[in-house]
């Protein structure tokens, strides 16, 4: 990992640019942790930001749909500076989170960052998310203004545990 590209981010001039950031790795990495550590930061440098597992954004997305405050939702979402997406790709998207996603991801383009969290590597994420039209549309948004990490090694939890 380039240490000077983290310090970098630190500073927060790539959510004032709008762009979006992408953090890959296999489980243990470090993903989840760089992922809080930049949203925090963030924060300390003034920028709104929202921490969200996609797993529960979409169950939280549907019971909106459900209450009738899906587009209220969508539209909070939106004015976040930095929307924080950690575990991305646990499971293929299905139809609604696809629409869901590109709503999501269209609100926020050229006006909002995203950081995505991934164990799976970018090249796979269309694939991932199924329906190739709506998968050129999302990672057009997503990837072509987009910093990417691709963390490596063994797990640090492995590598911490005491238990034999």
């Amino acid at each position: 990992m380039d240490k000077s590209l983290i310090v970098q981010l630190s500073t927060g001039q790539w959510i004032q640019a709008h762009h979006n950031l992408l953090v890959c790795g296999p489980t243990g990495t470090g993903k989840t942790f760089l992922c809080s550590a930049l949203g925090n930061q963030a924060c300390r440098n003034g920028y709104r930001a929202l921490y969200l597992r996609i797993p529960r954004l979409f169950e939280e997305l549907t019971l909106a749909k459900g209450i009738g405050r899906y587009v209220k939702m969508l539209s909070s979402l939106a004015k976040y500076q930095l929307l924080v997406l950690d575990d991305w790709g646990l499971s293929p998207l299905t139809e609604e989170q696809r629409r869901d996603l590109l709503e999501m991801i269209e609100d926020r383009h050229e006006s909002g960052s995203t950081l995505i969290g991934s164990q799976i590597p970018v090249e796979h994420w269309h694939k991932l998310i199924g329906d190739p039209t709506l998968a050129d549309a999302i990672l057009d948004r997503l990837v072509h203004n987009a910093y990417k990490i691709n963390l490596k090694g063994e797990s640090m939890r492995k590598k911490r545990s005491s238990l034999t």
